[in-house]
């Protein structure tokens, strides 16, 4: 995955939670990204998104799936990965409502 064009697929979407907010005080960002990335890719693509941002460091989690049942029926949630991503300077503007 080290083309651009697959770059900017890794990044999925940011995770806006009660957490997440109170980490983005300290320039830390969390995003569900693509199962199979590495940090090394998640720092590219986000230097790739947010340009002129430098990641300090990149912190992953996966969840594995879950069965959860839901009227009467099993069903699963399907497996996801974060990453908490650090960024050094100035924080990002798309999260902090300027």
């Amino acid at each position: 995955m080290s083309d651009n064009s697959k770059l900017y697929e890794i990044l999925k979407k940011p995770l806006i939670t009660e957490k997440s907010t109170t980490l983005q005080e300290y320039n830390q960002y969390v995003f569900e990204v693509d199962q199979d990335t590495n940090k090394i890719e998640i720092r590219k693509a986000m230097e790739l998104a947010f340009p002129g941002r430098k990641v300090s460091k990149v912190r992953t989690i996966n969840s594995k799936s879950i069965k959860k049942r839901f009227k009467g029926k099993i069903g699963t949630l399907k497996a996801t990965k974060k990453a908490i991503v650090s960024i050094a300077g100035e924080p990002i503007e798309m999260f902090t409502g300027a």
